[in-house]
């Protein structure tokens, strides 16, 4: 009998503390336990966290006696210290890892905390995310047997002043279980290489030696790999080379732009896996099948509050109100769009994380992700999503029947008024006009804000095709190649200047 097809006891439910309660009586279980371990660091004793957790209502307790941080703020005024050694700031002990940040849009990396108990956490999430295979049907079973491929960061971090920092991917293949090495690709001596070019090289040059199951990552580079083993080994389909291939566990961005190319690699159907997996912990997991999002981890590591996005929590530029109104799980309702606020086992408290998500279904407390606070163009009150870009991308993409792995947009003035510029990566014959009026009609069919301000003070639609590799060479010149980086799906500021730059010749590709 398979493991997938025993039905687990009580007893182990409990020990993995499997979701089967209610979520508010869960969430409030995890925020005294992360309180009542951090309640003698500097954080705790200056926000009172002993009054906490002798509250009636534990949970508005810490809403009023916490404030709320974005990176910066609670960097400057917190962790830059752990930084420099200091033990017992936001979580007990010394920080031994950092996790820097893959984004984009900000100049600098950002360095967030990385501890045992936060790993731990992870560790259990992934545990569970395994166990819930089970529910799939027809799967195959001996798939999650042979190889699981990788394409994480380097596992050789840079070492600081008693600290090392690095992508969380490297940090956590660098401290995987003993049991899961022999189903670990590319290897402990692959994993630890920096150049990322070099890297898929050693991985293509490996490929045939491995019988591989699984593969994580990002969709973008994942496909490049597949697409240069195909090449190189002249195959039909990846499933030529790995023909028990059956699951794909992506997150980070939606797969949507991604899916069409991708099956174009495939010899047979896989099933594909959401995961949210941010550098700050493991958030969410696709939980069954045909799940319509995946489920919040609601009783492990992480406490979340839910703010309301829109115009009375956030300015303009996507940056949060001082005292927003902040919801915690037994408060929000589906279809409304809100950005997390989370508090971990590594010192992460009422922390911005920068993503907006919707529930889709708030019983079973699954989400999907909708964007970024940062991410989102409103030029003037057309409220454009990065979901209603994605849709708007995949709808048109069908119709004209082309792929379309990237894309980007900007909004820029355009005389008197505004106009949006999109960017669009198309390695498919296809009309740039026609593309652009698609994605237009589309928009206005999913955004009556959008609609109605294309009539008004938005006046034009501009749209550049451009190939594939251009979005990979931009994010070459960046030095964010590889592992969880991510194309940002709207350009505005320095990233913006640097773009125009980019195109123009004037910023060029680090070698």
């Amino acid at each position: 009998m398979a493991i997938f097809d025993i039905k687990l006891p009580n007893s182990i439910l409990k020990t993995l503390r499997l979701p089967q309660n209610n979520p508010r009586r869960q969430q409030l279980k995890v925020l005294k336990k992360l309180i009542r371990k951090a309640r003698f660091t500097e954080f705790g004793q200056k926000y009172g966290f002993d009054e906490i957790l002798m509250s009636k209502h534990v949970g508005k307790k810490y809403q009023e006696l916490v404030p709320v941080y974005n990176y910066n703020k609670i960097y400057n005024e917190w962790w830059h210290r752990t930084l420099e050694g200091k033990p017992d700031v936001c979580w007990p002990g010394k920080i031994k890892f950092y996790a820097l940040s893959s984004g984009t849009s900000e100049a600098a990396s950002k360095y967030i905390p990385i501890t045992n108990d936060l790993l731990k956490g992870n560790k259990v999430v992934m545990i569970k995310q395994l166990l819930s295979l089970r529910t799939y049907t027809d799967i195959p079973v001996k798939s999650i047997g042979k190889g699981w491929l990788m394409l994480g960061g380097s596992t050789q971090l840079q070492k600081g002043t008693g600290y090392y920092a690095g992508d969380l991917s490297g940090i956590t293949a660098k401290k995987q279980p003993f049991w899961f090495q022999p189903f670990y690709k590319p290897g402990k001596k692959i994993a630890k290489e920096k150049d990322w070019n070099k890297k898929l090289n050693e991985i293509v040059e490996k490929a045939p030696e491995w019988d591989i199951g699984f593969i994580v990552g990002v969709p973008a580079w994942i496909q490049m790999c597949m697409e240069m083993i195909i090449e190189k080994y002249k195959l039909e389909s990846i499933h030529d080379m790995w023909p028990n291939l059956a699951f794909f566990v992506h997150g980070g961005v939606s797969f949507e732009p991604y899916k069409k190319g991708f099956e174009k690699l495939l010899g047979k159907p896989i099933s594909y896996i959401e995961t949210y997996l941010a550098s700050e912990g493991f958030l969410a997991y696709q939980d069954r099948q045909h799940g319509k999002g995946m489920r919040l981890v609601t009783n492990e590591h992480i406490f979340f509050e839910f703010v309301p996005f829109n115009d009375k929590n956030f300015d303009a530029n996507g940056d949060l109100v001082q005292n927003p109104e902040a919801l915690m799980i037994h408060e929000v309702e589906e279809g409304k769009d809100y950005a997390l606020l989370i508090s971990t086992s590594a010192g992460t408290w009422r922390y911005l994380i920068g993503d907006t998500v919707r529930f889709v279904d708030k019983e079973r407390c699954e989400i999907v992700i909708t964007g970024r606070t940062k991410h989102f163009l409103s030029l003037v009150g057309e409220h454009l999503s990065v979901e209603n870009m994605n849709k708007a991308v995949k709808l048109a993409g069908e119709e004209l029947n082309v792929c379309i792995p990237e894309f980007t947009v900007a909004g820029i003035p355009y005389g008197n008024f505004f106009a949006h510029h999109w960017y669009v990566a198309c390695n498919d014959r296809v009309n740039a006009e026609q593309l652009r009026l698609k994605i237009d009609e589309k928009l206005k069919e999913l955004n009556d804000d959008y609609a109605v301000e294309r009539g008004s003070a938005l006046k034009e639609v501009f749209l550049d095709v451009l190939s594939e590799e251009k979005f990979m060479d931009f994010m070459t010149a960046k030095g964010k190649v590889g592992g969880q980086h991510k194309f940002p799906r709207v350009l505005k500021g320095k990233i913006l200047e640097d773009w125009q730059k980019f195109l123009k010749g004037e910023l060029k590709v680090q070698n």
